[in-house]
């Protein structure tokens, strides 16, 4: 394993967030190599940590002065044993090759946990929507589009949002493809629900999120009921995941944005989100405003000289960090666990780092990876998928329930695989568990399918 692993770094140098997303998974594969040397003599992990094609492209457009700007896009196929390649778009600075491989990989066994049938890509830009004209926006939609089209299409690669990446922008990008190819097709999901998008598709990640967290909760004789819980991020994962814990008896009390963090001990209830959601979706502001809307309230900036963030060290119950990858450390989960925190529930990708993780999984918390706890989004996609190719939409309620039984369905699946391959009977680790149930899968196929799976 390890060789295999030192190979995947020897050629993918300087890509540290893929470097990590691998490691994390094949140090929970080793038992099932054991049991399954035919994984070992077809070079399963080999292939499947390599993408199956990567797409990088230029992105000039003009902006509101007339001048030329230029960025970069990229589409990572990453594997398609299951369906066609599926995953979103993500618009940021950060965007690089390594972040967006690493959400590639961690894809593909998101997908596969899902049940449904969808292969794993990712992809974006090193463009900031954030304050572009809504103009701007729709300029560089098209044009990154008018590469993208030429690689993507309804039974090939369904690209879907990310950071950076909403309605607004799903919406433009789809009215260039359909310019484009001449054609209207499930070709982008997260669409507008008059026109093939699906109910509960925005909705989808934060609420699987806490579906998963309430699953494990209840799995081990605890529930989200009167729980205190961390939300991180005020975006559209943040924004839901606190809709649903308070839908389901519990409290949020923290939210943040890239600037820092607000804290409300009397909670956020239904009528302060709906202000956080006005703010964040259409007033575009920082989440810093909420505290003149609620002076109860307090807001902490950022201090980038701190080695942790204060926001993880307010006493809690269970802990939903909903912003981006590495924003739990080692002393994060160290203030966590010491504050009482007995859950995790990943509404972001990879959130947590190895270290923090390793905190919470020897102080018996229940964490819930991201693969497993946020496929909630990509799993309302491929709802979306299957309504679009029988040309039907489903109601808000049974879309809502097809997500609630997926999520069900992954943490039990997940548990069970980490019990089959548990080597201690009392550990129940539900990183290890996501990670077999997904490659179980995804492997099986590849194996069927011979040299080309």
């Amino acid at each position: 394993m390890s060789d295999v692993y030192e190979k995947v770094v020897a050629k993918n140098p300087n890509e540290p967030e893929f470097q990590q997303a691998v490691k994390e998974v094949f140090d929970s594969l080793t038992p099932v190599l054991d049991k399954h040397p035919e994984f070992r003599a077809a070079k399963i992990l080999e292939r499947i940590a390599e993408p199956e094609r990567v797409i990088m492209f230029r992105v000039p457009w003009l902006d509101d002065t007339g001048e030329i700007q230029v960025n970069k896009g990229f589409r990572i196929e990453m594997n398609s044993a299951l369906g066609p390649y599926k995953g979103g778009l993500r618009f940021h600075p950060t965007v690089n090759l390594s972040i967006l491989k690493f959400l590639a990989f961690e894809q593909i066994f998101k997908n596969s946990l899902t049940t449904l049938p969808m292969g794993a890509g990712k992809g974006g830009a090193d463009f900031d929507p954030k304050g572009k004209s809504d103009n701007e926006v729709m300029k560089f939609c098209q044009a990154f589009m008018g590469e993208l089209f030429r690689h993507i299409g309804p039974n090939t690669d369904v690209p879907a949002g990310d950071i950076g990446v909403g309605g607004r922008e799903i919406g433009f990008m789809f009215g260039m493809y359909k310019k484009m190819a001449n054609e209207f097709t499930g070709v982008l999901t997260g669409k507008g629900a008059t026109w093939g998008g699906s109910l509960i598709r925005p909705e989808a990640t934060g609420y699987g999120a806490v579906y998963m967290a309430d699953e494990m909760l209840k799995a081990h004789g605890k529930s989200l009921k009167g729980a205190t819980c961390l939300v991180s991020g005020s975006g559209n994962v943040a924004q839901y995941a606190t809709e649903k814990i308070n839908h389901l008896g519990g409290k949020v009390v923290a939210l943040s944005d890239s600037s820092g963090f607000i804290y409300d001990e009397e909670g956020i209830d239904a009528d302060k989100l709906a202000f956080v959601m006005e703010l964040k979706n259409i007033k575009r502001g920082r989440i810093k405003e909420y505290v003149s809307k609620y002076p109860k309230s307090t807001y902490t900036p950022i201090d980038p000289n701190l080695e942790y963030n204060p926001l993880w060290d307010i006493k809690a119950d269970v802990a939903v960090p909903s912003a981006t990858q590495n924003e739990i450390n080692g002393k994060d989960a160290q203030n966590l666990v010491k504050n009482g925190c007995f859950a995790v529930s990943e509404g972001a990708n990879m959130p947590t780092t190895p270290e923090g993780v390793e905190v919470f999984l020897d102080s018996g918390v229940l964490f819930g990876p991201g693969k497993a706890a946020n496929a909630g989004g990509v799993a309302v996609s491929g709802l979306e998928m299957s309504q679009n190719s029988m040309r039907l939409s489903w109601t808000r309620e049974e879309v809502d329930q097809r997500l609630h039984n997926i999520m069900k369905d992954i943490h039990n699946n997940s548990l069970e695989a980490a019990k089959a391959y548990a080597t201690n009977d009392k550990e129940i680790n539900y990183v290890n568990g996501a990670n077999i149930a997904g490659f179980l899968k995804v492997a099986n196929a590849m194996l069927d399918m011979g040299t080309w799976g």
